[in-house]
Order: structure tokens, then sequence, then C-alpha cells
């Protein structure tokens, strides 16, 4: 089964959050039900963008990479990943 590395916006205050999962669908649902202690205060998310790796090690790489970017630099990586 394939993980995910994704972004999620907040509808409440456009503030970003950025994880890894195996269960995209179940995991968003979790945010957006407020069982996640960092994001349950600033619900609805919704998803911004994914990353799909075939590891879990991989993920969690991405994941830090793009945790250690600033919100503009992580738009910018987006941008650049969308074209």
């Amino acid at each position: 089964m394939p993980f995910h590395v994704y972004i999620l916006q907040s509808d409440f205050d456009q503030s970003l959050y950025i994880g890894h999962t195996e269960d995209l669908e179940g995991r968003l649902q979790r945010h957006n039900q407020g069982r996640s202690k960092y994001t349950k205060a600033k619900r609805p998310w919704r998803l911004l963008y994914l990353e799909e790796f075939a590891d879990r090690a991989s993920a969690v790489r991405r994941e830090r990479e793009l945790k250690s970017l600033h919100r503009r630099d992580i738009l910018l990586e987006l941008a650049k990943k969308e074209r």
C-alpha cells in the first residue's frame, strides 16, 4: 500500500499542515473531526497537495523536507511540481 505526504490548508485561517499517512481518506477525516490535537482548532481542513511514495521511509524524508521550508517556499515548491 502506498504512503502519502499531504499538505492541508485550513479554511479557518489559511494555515498549512504537512503530514504523511498510509490512509489519506481516514486521516483527513480525523483532522476534520478534531481528533488531531494540532489541527483541531483550525477546522475545517482541505487537501491542498499530495505526493505518493512506495514506502514510509521515503514519505517521512519528503515530509521533513517540506516541513523545513517556510510557507512561501512550500508554495513555490508546489508550483514547480504542478508544472
